[in-house]
Order: structure tokens, then C-alpha cells, then sequence
């Protein structure tokens, strides 16, 4: 095969399976973006920002796969975000004589959180609708609990939590300025954040994913069908603490806080479900575009640009106007685009999507795509 036929062959395959697709193509444009918005030369407070935002998308796409795609409401999933920020915490920790590296806590703690969502799911998927929103909601502030007013307290360094003292990300980087230790940082969370959603996305459309979409469209019917609920409901689930656990095993590396007992209170809880609804609840992008709308409306202009316009307000006083300001905007952003920031975009494309020539789209794949539709029909 000639350069120029695989070329074409490339090319064909793209039109016809991103280009068309606007969700593969704002989803193709998004990433192009992320991947090359470090080059600008941004300052590492900016990377830092980024970084959130990548860990917060994982976070998010995480609850979307449990609610999203099978309906389990869970309003607890800090429990699995503080545990994976706690267990990379201790592992990682100089203080317990661990020092393990990042390569190594992160598997652990991915695993723990698989355990504890295991054991959380038993009981959690006895109850359905708000009672399990109820049950879920109770388990991290339970831990919260556990960790502030108990006799563990000083394992889990109360108030103060866990910071980790161990050498950088990459130590081959610890030499060379903060800004490049930044951006190899913000690198690994967004390809993390690729993997997940490259995973996620596979489960969804595999034959696991129909029968979460399934459960998700009538329980019942899905029993009927002869279709074991119970398992499939524990394995979403699983599936779900391990990439939230995930998720909080790369704020504790990321933060200078590490782990402390933000990780597990109510804030934590909601976010996920905000940002989810913010970018469009059931697909993956929403959940990196309402990750990136939260961040920046967080940080630019809650912390950053009232502050400038309102100098002579108290810091207390200001946080309570930022919750009104931020509630006021997300009340606008969810009666304005009720389906999510991300899903109105693709609807928008899909309604301007004018019908291409057959070859212009790739003859080879549409006729491969037609003999797959005359042998469906035929069965």
C-alpha cells in the first residue's frame, strides 16, 4: 500500500467517522485545543487552573457514568474522591514511611476505591430513587465524621490532612524551571482525562452499555428481558468509584493540600452534579465542557474579577455573595440550555448538517456501512 491510498484511506475514515459526527468533532476540536493551549506560554497559576479542570472532568464524567447511563442517583460520590485522595495520601506520605511514587499509589488506591465501592453498593442498591440519593449522601459525611471526631483523627491528621512530601511528578524535571514541572503535570492529568474518556466511552457503546441504557429506560422491562439488574446496577457502580477514586488520587498528587476533609464534604458531593448538568448530563463531553465552564467561572470570576470590582467588601461577606452569584448563574445556564452547554452545541450542528456526497464521505466506508445495513434488515 502506497503513502497516498493509506492517506486516503486516513482521510475517508476521519470525514466519515469524526467530521460528520459532531459530537466526535467538537469532541476532536476540544482536544486539539487542550493539547496546545499550554504552548501559549501561560503562567503556571493558569496550568494549575487547567489541572482542576481536568481532574474536576474526570470526577464529573465518573458520576455521569453511574447516573447517566443507569439512572442509580448517588449524591455521595465525594466518599470515593476523598478515599482515592486519602490512600495516594498515606502512600505517598514521607510521615508514614511510605514515600511511594505516584506510578505506584495511584493503582492502589484505584483499587481500594473499587473495594469500598463494592461494599458501599450493597447496601445502597437495596433502596431506589431519593432514598438512594439519601443513603449515598450519608456515607462521606459518615467518613467525615470519622476522620474530624474519632480516635483515628490523628492517622488522618484531623483538620490539616495529608499533604504529600515527595519528590515531583517527574523528577527528571526537578532541575528546569516550576512552569515546565507544571505543564508536564498538566500533560498527564489531560491524558489521564483521555484515557477515562476513550474508556468510558467504550463501555458505553459495548453490549454492557445497552443494558446500562436498559436499566436506565425501564428497570422492570429489563427483568422481564431476563437481565440480572442487581449486577450490572453493582458493576456501573464499581465502575464509577474506580475512576472518582481516580480522580481523587490526582488532586491529592496535584494540590498542595493533599488530602484533608474538603475532600468529603457536601461541596465536593453536589459539584459533580453540577458540572455534569452544566455540560449535559448522559455523554462524556459534557462533562469535560461543564468541568471547564465551572472552573473558569470559579476561579475568574468568583476569586478573581469580584474581588477587583468590589474591593471594600469582607471576606465573609464575599463568599456568601459568590455562592448567590454562582447559584444565580448556574439557575441561568440550566433554565437557558436544560439538556447542557455541551449537548444544545451538538444539537445546533446537527440541525445546520447539510447531507454530503457519498464521495466525499468515503465510498469504501459507506458501502462497507450499507452491506452492514442490507445484512441487519436480512436477519
Amino acid at each position: 500500500m502506497t503513502i497516498t491510498s493509506y492517506l486516503r484511506r486516513a482521510y475517508s475514515s476521519f470525514v466519515a467517522h469524526v467530521f460528520d459526527i459532531p459530537a466526535r468533532f467538537m469532541a476532536f476540536l476540544l482536544f486539539l485545543t487542550l493539547l496546545f493551549i499550554p504552548l501559549m506560554g501561560l503562567a503556571p497559576f493558569y496550568l494549575s487552573v487547567l489541572i482542576q479542570a481536568n481532574v474536576l472532568a474526570i470526577f464529573a464524567a465518573s458520576w455521569d457514568l453511574l447516573v447517566g447511563r443507569t439512572g442509580q442517583i448517588s449524591l455521595g460520590h465525594a466518599v470515593f474522591f476523598g478515599i482515592g485522595a486519602y490512600s495516594t495520601a498515606i502512600l505517598s506520605s514521607t510521615v508514614y514511611g511510605f514515600g511511594l511514587p505516584l506510578w505506584v499509589t495511584i493503582p492502589i488506591a484505584m483499587l481500594v476505591g473499587s473495594a469500598s465501592a463494592l461494599l458501599i453498593g450493597f447496601p445502597c442498591l437495596r433502596v431506589k430513587g431519593p432514598y438512594l440519593a439519601l443513603v449515598t449522601m450519608a456515607f462521606p459525611l459518615i467518613l467525615q465524621t470519622v476522620i474530624k471526631w474519632t480516635p483515628l483523627n490523628p492517622v488522618f491528621h484531623g483538620e490539616n490532612g495529608i499533604k504529600i512530601g515527595v519528590p515531583p511528578l517527574f523528577p527528571f524535571l526537578s532541575i528546569r524551571p516550576y512552569n515546565q514541572q507544571r505543564m508536564a503535570e498538566y500533560y498527564f492529568s489531560l491524558i489521564m482525562l483521555f484515557i477515562c474518556a476513550v474508556i468510558i466511552y467504550k463501555i458505553a457503546n459495548s453490549k454492557t452499555g445497552i443494558v446500562f441504557a436498559s436499566i436506565l429506560d425501564d428497570e422492570l422491562a429489563s427483568k422481564a428481558c431476563g437481565i440480572n439488574t442487581t449486577k450490572y446496577k453493582l458493576m456501573a457502580f464499581i465502575l464509577s468509584g474506580l475512576f472518582a477514586t481516580l480522580a481523587g488520587a490526582l488532586q491529592a498528587h496535584f494540590s498542595p493540600r493533599g488530602a484533608d476533609p474538603s475532600t468529603l464534604g457536601l461541596t465536593m458531593s453536589f459539584t459533580p452534579v453540577v458540572v455534569a448538568f452544566l455540560g449535559g448530563i448522559g455523554t462524556i463531553y459534557g462533562s469535560i465542557v461543564g468541568a471547564y465552564v465551572y472552573t473558569l467561572l470559579d476561579w475568574f470570576l468568583l476569586r478573581d474579577l469580584i474581588p477587583r470590582l468590589l474591593p471594600s467588601i469582607p471576606y465573609e461577606a464575599r463568599q456568601y455573595l459568590n455562592l448567590l452569584i454562582f447559584s444565580l448563574l448556574v439557575l441561568i445556564f440550566v433554565i437557558k440550555w436544560p439538556r447542557g452547554v455541551a449537548r444544545f452545541t451538538t444539537d445546533k450542528l446537527e440541525d445546520l448538517e447539510e447531507a454530503r456526497d457519498l464521495d466525499e464521505r468515503g465510498p469504501r466506508i459507506w458501502k462497507r456501512y450499507k452491506r452492514k445495513r442490507e445484512k441487519s434488515s436480512s436477519i
